[in-house]
């Protein structure tokens, strides 16, 4: 019996570490730390030699429904050219992408990227992936359309500039389910920089940057002068068959320099926003409730913002819940009580949210290539 109950305590042990494991890494146990027995040292040395392949889940809503995991340990398939990144995309076969260096869009040229599962695309340091398109039709990097359990780490997006001719965003996730999007840096798109939209669920998006950092350019035929507006969740009011999905996750973001509003707006969406920092001197609306949005502010720090939290009218809720505001003007209240989530994020202190969002946010900040290394969120 003592066996039996030796050797089901330690492999529980060992499975509750499969979650900050790096792929392919070696789990160990020393017979020191287990010298009750003869029997409980075997076990031991038993366990000394179980290799552990790793797969790391996202947090947050991505979570949920099964999980996300993108493309696991499968091979990778290592782009540094367009032609290369668009075929390796749209190969439902490849299921690690790296992207290395920097990759040009060219005029038009924005990836369609739709109908697959299980993939991961991420950048080796320093990885850029850049559009200078600012007409309606050809601006964007990438349309993710109907692509479940997908990973995009460690890149950056970066667009022309604003632009309001009703153009693309740098990324749109569209119709998915369990997207994590993790460690980017989205800037300077030309509709905004990443928007979900379309009945998409579960999606986490993690220490990841958002700022523009480009003079936006006036004068464009949808009306805004400076549309530097950078994340919309849900398309219009009208798309009503976006209720009951739209669950996002914003944990440990920055909304920095540039972003004007849209940090992000919601329409329908159970929307979670904590432990993220906004704190772009040029900000007029920040987190933004629109049609029966639901949403729980928590733990966020505001700096010298206007209208911080900003109801456009019909909400279900948009809940304030130990948030900081510093020299910030017009409304930090929200209105009734949001929906409670069935996952845990640790919530932290103001001083802590930005020194760690900061320290540790966007591409290349504190993860290298394809490994997975746990950053509780």
């Amino acid at each position: 019996m003592k066996t039996k109950l030796v050797l089901t305590t330690a492999l529980f042990g060992l499975s509750s570490l499969i979650f900050s494991c790096e792929k392919d890494q070696t789990i160990t146990e020393s017979p020191k730390a287990v010298s009750e027995s003869e029997t409980e040292i075997s076990t031991s040395n038993a366990l000394r030699s179980l290799k552990i392949t790793a797969t790391c889940g996202a947090q947050g809503w991505a979570s949920q429904n099964g999980g996300t995991t993108g493309g696991g340990t499968s091979a990778e398939t290592v782009v540094s050219t367009y032609a290369a990144l668009k075929s390796a995309v749209q190969n439902s076969a490849v299921k690690v992408i790296r992207v290395t260096g920097t990759i040009t869009i060219p005029a038009a040229g924005r990836i369609l990227f739709q109908d697959q599962s299980g993939k991961t695309i991420y950048g080796a340091a320093g990885a850029r992936l850049v559009s200078t398109d600012q007409t309606k039709d050809g601006s964007g990097i990438l349309s993710i359309k109907r692509v479940n359990n997908l990973l995009i780490r460690n890149l950056i997006f970066e667009g022309p500039g604003a632009y309001d001719v009703d153009g693309w965003d740098l990324a749109v996730i569209d119709a998915c389910k369990n997207v994590w999007v993790d460690h980017c840096e989205f800037r300077d798109g030309v509709d905004g920089n990443l928007d979900i939209k379309n009945t998409s669920d579960f999606v986490t998006v993690s220490w990841t940057k958002f700022n523009y950092l480009k003079a936006p350019r006036p004068g464009g035929p949808g009306g805004a002068d400076d549309h530097r507006f950078s994340n919309l969740i849900g398309s219009s009011d009208s798309a009503t068959a976006d209720r009951g999905t739209l669950r996002v996750t914003f944990a440990s973001c920055w909304w920095g320099p540039g972003c004007v509003e849209r940090m992000p707006r919601v329409r329908f969406g159970r929307v979670h926003v904590i432990n993220s920092l906004f704190n772009s001197s040029n900000a007029s609306k920040c987190i933004m409730a629109g049609k029966e949005a639901n949403i729980l502010a928590e733990n966020d720090v505001f700096e010298n913002a206007k209208d911080a939290i900003y109801l456009v009218g019909g909400q279900t809720a948009l809940q304030v819940k130990n948030c900081t505001f510093t020299n910030v003007s017009g409304n930090r209240t929200g209105v009734g009580t949001a929906f409670t989530p069935p996952y845990t994020v640790a919530p932290r202190s103001a001083a802590s949210v930005k020194s760690s969002v900061t320290a540790s946010t966007g591409a290349g900040a504190t993860i290298s290539g394809n490994v997975c290394t746990f950053s509780p969120i």
